[in-house]
């Protein structure tokens, strides 16, 4: 799952990086609002944790221009402002959510599993697709009694192709899911992961392939 988070007190966008990464969630960060705007205006992410004290353009304006613009992705507010009444206008404004600095990590990310559910992306820990079955919190592949670990890179992107089974992923939606806006990395870097992953899945004698539309992108097929 991809996270947009639009925080400008740098050492929690830090710390949030960290907690996230570790929950195996890729997240994206952005210090003011117009880039908070820009970035989610594009769709790719999840979830959005958005602050309403921001640089260039406030939260609840970044929200309301969202919205308008028909993006429903979940946001949830992360401010220090405590008072009813700005509560009140996030919610009101769009927010799906709110949570007040200073707060515990272990609520937080109840909130994130919570907005996730709603949303329908992810219902439970662990995903499959034939008889493969992706482990999220301890990112492994399981086929029968085999598993194997997998890198932060390999998990996101067979996640991505697991969440987009009834369709083809193209290698730009991979680029963007796996490494970001941000990256330097060419589109060969996909293909290389690729066949990181369908070795993985060799590994533990699974009859999911990953299949390829030249041109268009990859799927999840049984064989």
């Amino acid at each position: 799952m991809k996270i947009l988070l639009v925080e400008d007190e740098s050492g929690l966008v830090e710390a949030l990086k960290a907690i996230f990464i570790k929950e195996n969630y890729s997240v994206d960060a952005v210090m003011d609002g117009v880039s908070g705007l820009d970035n989610a205006l594009t769709g790719i992410y999840d979830l959005i944790i958005l602050d309403i004290m921001l640089p260039k353009k406030n939260g609840i304006e970044v929200l309301k221009e969202l919205r308008t613009s028909k993006l429903e992705t979940p946001v949830l507010m992360l401010t220090a402002k405590a008072e009813l009444e700005d509560k009140i206008e996030g919610l009101d404004s769009g927010a799906d959510d709110y949570l007040t600095k200073p707060f515990q990590t272990g609520e937080l990310l109840a909130r994130v599993r919570a907005m996730t559910r709603r949303k329908g992306e992810i219902t439970e820990d662990d995903r499959s697709f034939g008889d493969l079955i992706l482990k999220r919190k301890t990112r492994e592949l399981y086929c029968g009694g085999a598993s194997v670990k997998l890198g932060l890179k390999e998990f996101l992107l067979i996640e991505t192709l697991m969440f987009n089974t009834n369709q083809i992923v193209t290698k730009e939606r991979l680029t963007e899911k796996v490494w970001g806006f941000d990256t330097e990395s060419e589109y060969n870097n996909v293909e290389v992961y690729i066949s990181f992953v369908r070795k993985k899945i060799n590994f533990v004698d699974s009859m999911v392939q990953i299949k390829v539309n030249r041109g268009i992108g990859y799927y999840l097929e049984m064989v």
